[in-house]
């Protein structure tokens, strides 16, 4: 519990054993509840998140918007915020994001990664790629967006029910935004934080996942 509202984390995972286990021991003791998404890991993802005191959840159809539409389903608190478990998010922030919430009197918190401080975390290609999309989103829905691809957000559990979330891909990252932005009832904020270098092999194929993101924004777009 933080001022009053209720914490759950939500951390999709695949194949994460090592980062998660250190995501998880720096869990800041005012949250309420800790759901890890298994996204159908091969390793032992689930016995250390659960040795770890963590709510297992899984999920065997791959995909980064599947596991967290399987999180929301299970979560319980007033808001939820979202990590990596990988360790490239600062868990230690966590107080500070839902501060600048909480102060920013807003439904939906973005947590940008631009611009990246750490010269080691995210490589040229990414960093580019990141940028792209991001220009595009904000040029498609007239709202701009420093990082449309972040994976940290605090939100109100109860705006999901004013979301229409169809991506069970990458492109659930830009969508979630898109539904904050576009909704009149939802109030939309930014601000940026630190960003580490990844424990553990990326999941992620620039080429073909920013590719597949453009087509999801155009759909979006002009097939709503």
């Amino acid at each position: 519990m933080y001022k009053g509202q209720s914490i759950t984390v939500i951390i999709p995972c695949l194949n994460e054993e090592q980062g998660v286990e250190k995501v998880l021991r720096a869990m800041p003791e005012f949250v309420d509840e800790v759901i890890v998404v298994d996204n159908a890991s091969t390793d032992r993802t689930s016995v250390v998140a659960a040795s770890l005191g963590a709510k297992v959840i899984r999920e065997d159809v791959r995909g980064y918007g599947r596991a967290y539409k399987r999180g929301f389903a299970g979560a319980a608190s007033d808001l939820i915020v979202t990590l990596d478990g990988d360790q490239s998010y600062p868990v230690d922030a966590l107080s500070y994001l839902i501060e600048a919430f909480l102060h920013l009197e807003v439904d939906f918190l973005n947590a940008s990664r631009l611009p990246v401080r750490d010269p080691h975390a995210m490589s040229f290609k990414n960093k580019l790629g990141g940028l792209v999309l991001s220009l595009a989103m904000s040029l498609l829905f007239f709202r701009w967006v420093r990082d449309s691809q972040s994976g940290m957000w605090v939100f109100r559990r109860s705006i999901l029910k004013d979301m229409k979330l169809e991506s069970d891909g990458m492109a659930f990252s830009e969508e979630i935004k898109i539904e904050a932005l576009l909704s009149p009832r939802i109030r939309f904020g930014e601000i940026s934080i630190m960003y580490s270098s990844r424990l553990g092999e990326s999941k992620l194929n620039p080429w073909r996942d920013g590719m597949q993101n453009i087509l999801f924004l155009l759909k979006k777009r002009f097939f709503r």
